[in-house]
């Protein structure tokens, strides 16, 4: 592989604290990234901001707003593991949809593979820009326009089942799945909208859990302990 799209799950990176961040799981997962950097792999990255907010959580206030306030978070969390990651050794840059002052650059293709080109890992904040539109569906977007390999989905649960294992302890988990299945079945994979973009653009998605040790690296090889969504 020559360059991925690495999303991270916002829970997932506060460990078992819910919210904010562990710093000690981000460590690991720049430690890990940093090893897939050294072997000249390019990683772009998208967070999510579960670990602060959900705009569809609420039900008080204006979804716009509230998705916005969700696109904030994702910033947030960008910025924060970003510095995490130049602590370990690595050359980064936020990139966002809209304009965010002095945090970050402007997103175009053309800035992110510049970026590349200059061994830096890439942070796609902000989601798409625009409200009703998930973290999921901004990953797929930004792996399409990147070109990437694959998708590394690093959630808080170790791949794809075909029924929810918090709530059925006889769920299970497919070890590889082909996105039509995902889009027929409606499996939590990524939402519908991101599904049918990786089914119409052939981008296809490694799941695992962020915490079983070294994920990351060992999706890179495809030897992982997850599911693979084929194309």
């Amino acid at each position: 592989m020559k360059r991925v799209l690495l999303k991270l799950s916002g829970e997932a990176l506060a460990g078992e604290k819910k919210t904010g961040f562990d710093e000690a799981t981000c460590i690991q997962v720049a430690n890990q990234v940093k090893a897939l950097v050294d072997q000249d792999i390019q990683v772009g990255i998208v967070i999510g901001g579960g670990n602060f907010w959900r705009g569809r959580t609420s039900e008080t206030i204006d979804r716009t707003k509230a998705d916005q306030i969700g696109m904030l978070a994702t910033v947030m969390n960008c910025i924060y593991v970003s510095e995490i990651f130049r602590y370990v050794g690595m050359d980064t840059e936020v990139l966002t949809p809209f304009v965010c002052g002095a945090f970050s650059k402007l997103y175009s293709k053309d800035v992110a593979n510049e970026c590349f080109s200059q061994n830096k890992v890439v942070f796609f904040a902000g989601g798409t820009g625009h409200p009703y539109f998930s973290t999921d569906t901004a990953t797929v977007l930004r792996a399409i326009e990147i070109e990437a390999d694959v998708i590394l989905l690093a959630k808080a649960i170790d791949g794809v089942y075909d029924s929810d294992p918090k709530t059925n302890p006889d769920a299970k988990r497919y070890d590889i799945l082909d996105i039509q299945e995902v889009i027929d079945k409606k499996l939590a994979v990524v939402d519908l909208t991101a599904s049918i973009m990786c089914m119409e653009n052939k981008m296809p998605m490694y799941v695992f859990a962020l915490q079983e040790e070294d994920s990351i690296i060992k999706a890179i090889s495809g030897n992982f302990n997850g599911t693979k969504v084929t194309v």
